[in-house]
Order: structure tokens, then sequence, then C-alpha cells
């Protein structure tokens, strides 16, 4: 496969001497991915154009965008006492000269033990975001380079009729990804050795309630890919029909059936937001009449 880099350097990052290498990769050749059954046999194959997927990898922004997820999921509680919040009286503990000893302060200090933390952490909020069109994009990228990498398995439907997690458990081990070199000799490698990133086209119940128990495996739709989840599994494994999502989204949104309205019941609220709701209500009926 050929790759490209461009050796321009970022601005800011001292590359000018050529002594740091781009950290932006362009995938110019197709990719080859086989199609695989239930079974683990091969039934076909795929053509990816890196065009559908932006056509080149960052890791610049990948990085960034995954530490965005990280940073956004801290749940940011952590406290230390300081020196204001410490028990202890303020009074100086012995007079300043004269005992021989250091001088010495409030016992508050965080000099001694039992004192306030110097500078400690205190509750905030970590959450922070990057613009969409780059988290789209990385999320774009993180695909692309799991299938330059050679980690991705096309499968050529998942559909199951009753939640059952050995149904799930017996896929993954039907499907090979590789040799691994033991004690006894060599032995296939197969998806329920490694952690595993099952994309399907929508929203499937069964496939989630059956995958949901397995630690190594995370269920998602495809419109809900993200660049953190997709690089955090070792292996990406997709349906046809959740490919065809991700190569042209807006199409197959397109050609996905209307879901009907349901029908919006007011909410009755009660105190005072009740009885404006009730005058509101009174009102309508009477410029009706």
């Amino acid at each position: 496969m050929a790759e490209n880099t461009n050796g321009t350097p970022a601005p800011g990052t001292g590359a000018g001497n050529g002594s740091v290498s781009s950290r932006v990769v362009e995938v110019t050749d197709a990719i080859t991915v086989p199609v695989v059954n239930r079974t683990g046999a091969e039934v076909g194959s795929v053509q990816i154009d890196p065009k559908d997927f932006g056509g080149k990898i960052s890791k610049q922004l990948l990085h960034d965008v995954v530490l965005m997820h990280l940073a956004n999921q801290r749940a940011g509680t952590h406290s230390t006492l300081r020196r204001g919040e410490v028990a202890g009286s303020t009074k100086k503990l012995f007079r300043q000269k004269g005992t021989g000893n250091a001088r010495a302060g409030t016992k508050r200090t965080n000099k001694r033990r039992g004192g306030g933390t110097a500078k400690g952490p205190k509750p905030r909020d970590y959450e922070y975001h990057l613009p969409k069109k780059a988290v789209k994009a990385a999320t774009r990228m993180a695909i692309l380079s799991k299938f330059r990498d050679k980690e991705v398995v096309i499968i050529d439907e998942l559909a199951i009729a009753a939640p059952k997690t050995r149904e799930i458990i017996g896929v993954l081990k039907a499907i090979k990804i590789g040799k691994k070199a033991t004690a006894g000799g060599e032995r296939d490698v197969t998806l329920s050795d490694t952690t595993v990133l099952i994309g399907t086209a929508g929203m499937d119940a069964n496939v989630y309630k059956s995958a949901r128990n397995i630690d190594s495996v995370k269920v998602l739709p495809a419109a809900e890919l993200n660049c953190y989840t997709v690089l955090k599994q070792k292996r990406l494994l997709l349906t046809k029909a959740a490919l065809e999502f991700l190569k042209n989204p807006d199409a197959a949104r397109a050609q996905q059936p209307a879901q009907p309205v349901a029908d919006e019941t007011p909410r009755v609220r009660r105190g005072r937001a009740g009885r404006i709701q009730k005058r509101k209500a009174a009102e309508q009926v009477g410029a009706a009449k």
C-alpha cells in the first residue's frame, strides 16, 4: 500500500531541520478486506477506497481527540483540605526565639503532620470539546487506520433471533485472525482472544444484549462510533450493512424508513407551573369560543 507523507513542518514544532517526521499519513491505494460468515469461512471480499474515510491519518488529531474523551470521563471529585480547613488553632506553637528549636508558626501549616495540603486538588470539571468537524474527521481516521493495519473483520450478517450470549461467543471463536506460538505448538487466534468492537448498521437490541456481558466486547451502531472506542478495542468487527453506512452515511440515512411520530400528550405540571398551565388552557378555550 502506498503511503505518502507530507514533510512540511508545522509552525512552532521545531521540525525545520528534518529530524522530526510528519505525523500525517496519506493513504492512496485501495484496501482489500475479506468477508466471512458466522462460521469463519471466507465468502468474498470488499474494496475499501481510502477517500471514503478522508484518505489521510493525522496522529496528532487522533491524540488530541482521545485526550478529550479521556478528560470528559473524569469525575473531578478529588478534594484535599487546605490550611484553613484542617482542625487546629492558628496560635503560634511557641515563641520565636529563646527555645533552641526551629521557629514554628501554626500547627495547620503543610510542614507538619496533620496540617493542610499545599495547593492540593479541589473538585473541578475537566470536560472540554474540540470542534465537531475535527471529532468526525478523527473518527474516520481511526476507522481508516484499522483498515490500514488489517484489524477489521467484515461479516456478511450478524442477526440473532433472541438474546443469547452463547451465539456471540460462538461467532467470535469461529473467526480466526492469526496464529500464536505456544509451548505445545502453534494455535489459532480468534476474536474471542482479544478485545472487539462490534459495529452494526443500526441499534440491534438482540446483538447488544447478547454481547453486553462479555468484558472484552463492545457493541455500537455505526452512527455512534467514535475515535476513542474504535482505537481502544484491538479489533473491529463490522457487518456489511454497517460498512455501507460508514462509507456513505447520508445515503444510508435516506434509505431508512421514516419513523412514525408518536402522539405527544401534554405534560401535566404541578404547583405554580400547573396553575399557569390551567390558566393558559382556559384562555385558549375561551378564545376558541
